[in-house]
């Protein structure tokens, strides 16, 4: 027989972490169960006479040559005491191309939010997009080698997954892994179709919770980081109130439209070699849908498309945790690596 401890250790192998725009999540299974963690994937750099302040405030940096940087959600706090934009490594769901310090940064975020694997080579399971396909130009290949390569650098086995896939297997374990799952994140909304965790279809638009915020703060001279704000701060789509929120609930009815008909032109070209059984669910999730009445919202957007969907729904449902549904989905497919053990 296997001793305790060694089962015990094997039960908890297996990581995940989510690189979205906005928000880096990890997950992993502890004796607690699943626990997550997060961190804006945010930065911002400021020269060593802050350094003073910084630990009077209790502020966590770290000292790179002549300057200092502040990782994750500080940075936000600070950029507003400082008057300063603040940097992100990611830009429309890639990495951000005009970043120069995008790659060192954003391993210093995978590293604090990912910690250390349990053994040499663990598995780690992250999220990369589906190639944008009215963006085709964007390039998806080059993102997913660099993020390979620094969560390898962490310790881990890497291993990358489509976004909307890992939804999927959050979400659907009672429909047998069969489902269309929707990721609105800030820089890209990704599409993937499972039948019974088989991959069918997968796809992403180059718009999400950013292009939503450009639009509507530019349709009432406002600005995108007010507009970002008045969404965490908390909207109802269903009940906007005053121009700014009407301007957003427009803009979010354009973004559903626009996935909702990429999904019908994606499938017409697959539907051939595709067979659906039976009727599945739409598994909405993503930071972008966490505006308050983003269901509700999304259904009305919804019934008047349905005739012309090439798709039999049988429900549309939000996932449980849309913050970190994508990481517990991708941690799913790290922990099968070991089920043989």
């Amino acid at each position: 027989r296997r001793p305790v401890a060694e089962t015990k250790k094997a039960n908890y192998r297996g990581a995940s972490i989510d690189i979205g725009t906005m928000n880096l999540v990890s997950a992993r299974r502890t004796s607690k169960g699943v626990e997550t963690r997060r961190i804006r994937d945010a930065f911002l750099d400021l020269d060593p006479g802050a350094e003073k302040m910084l630990k009077l405030s209790g502020v966590s940096y770290v000292q790179r040559g002549d300057e200092l940087l502040i990782l994750g959600d500080a940075a936000l706090d600070m950029a507003n005491v400082f008057g300063r934009p603040i940097r992100r490594p990611l830009s429309a769901g890639l990495l951000a191309a005009g970043e120069i310090d995008a790659l060192e940064v954003l391993g210093l975020l995978v590293k604090n939010v990912l910690g250390d694997p349990v053994e040499p080579g663990e598995a780690c399971y992250f999220s990369v997009p589906a190639a944008p396909v009215d963006s085709p130009e964007m390039d998806v290949i080059y993102h997913r080698g660099v993020l390979e390569r620094i969560v390898s650098e962490c310790g881990y086995t890497a291993t990358p997954s489509n976004e909307a896939m890992a939804i999927v297997f959050a979400e659907t374990a009672q429909d047998g892994f069969s489902g269309l799952g929707l990721s609105y994140g800030s820089g890209m909304t990704n599409c993937a179709l499972s039948i019974n965790t088989i991959e069918g279809m997968t796809f992403s638009v180059a718009r999400g919770g950013d292009w939503l915020d450009a639009g509507a703060a530019k349709a009432v001279g406002s600005t995108s980081a007010r507009m970002c704000a008045l969404k965490e701060k908390g909207i109802d789509l269903i009940h906007p109130k005053g121009r700014e929120e009407e301007a957003l609930a427009l803009y979010y009815r354009s973004l559903i439209e626009y996935s909702l008909d990429h999904i019908t032109n994606q499938f017409q070209r697959v539907k051939g070699q595709l067979s659906l059984p039976k009727p599945i669910p739409i598994v909405i999730s993503g930071g972008t849908s966490l505006a308050g009445g983003f269901k509700e919202f999304f259904e009305q957007v919804f019934e008047k498309k349905r005739k012309r969907f090439p798709i039999e729904v049988s429900e549309i449902r939000q996932a449980k945790d849309p913050l970190n549904a994508v990481a517990q989905g991708l941690l799913l497919q790290a922990m099968q690596e070991y089920s043989d053990d």
